[in-house]
């Protein structure tokens, strides 16, 4: 980024853009990171504004897009330098709430495990097992309970072949 564009920003916009870098970010704890985040979208959403509110109205005056578009140049800029710092907010945020979520999982399974009565559990493969439902396994009994549901992929559709089984038998029960 052009150092020109620095020097046009005002004193408060430049220590909101200093506050972005990595150092200054270094240590600030997630919620002060949301704080600045939130300052630095509103600081790109207004030159962002401005850049967009001031060309369609150069398109007017200029007759074309192609000749409003250098007129614009130093909101355009200002919104890219804003942009820019946006990001590198964003990345720490990421990489804070990555950070918080460790650890207060770490803290649960930690918790867990101290609880007098608790079996230790075993490391997991990765693929969950299901647990069948009281009454309901598979292969028990005969008929329509067999613990699983035999779907075509539509609920209207299994509705409708079901009603025209029961009527089929109804027809031959009749007879």
């Amino acid at each position: 980024m052009k150092q020109a564009i620095y020097r046009t920003l005002t004193e408060s916009e430049m220590l909101l853009v200093a506050d972005t870098s990595r150092d200054a970010m270094a240590d600030l704890d997630e919620d002060q990171l949301l704080e600045l985040l939130t300052r630095v979208r509103r600081a790109r959403t207004k030159y962002v504004t401005l850049y967009r509110r001031r060309g369609s109205a150069q398109v007017i005056e200029s007759g074309g897009r192609g000749l409003a578009h250098p007129i614009n140049q130093r909101n355009r800029d200002r919104a890219e330098v804003f942009e820019r710092a946006l990001a590198r907010v964003s990345r720490q945020v990421q990489i804070s709430a990555k950070q918080a979520a460790d650890e207060l999982r770490t803290e649960r399974l930690e918790a867990a495990r101290s609880v007098p009565g608790s079996r230790p559990s075993a490391p997991r493969s990765g693929r969950a097992r299901s647990v069948p439902a009281k009454g309901k396994t598979k292969g028990a009994g005969k008929g329509k309970d067999k613990g699983f549901k035999k779907t075509t992929g539509g609920l209207k559709k299994d509705a409708s072949t079901r009603a025209s089984g029961a009527r089929r038998q109804a027809k031959r029960d009749s007879r």
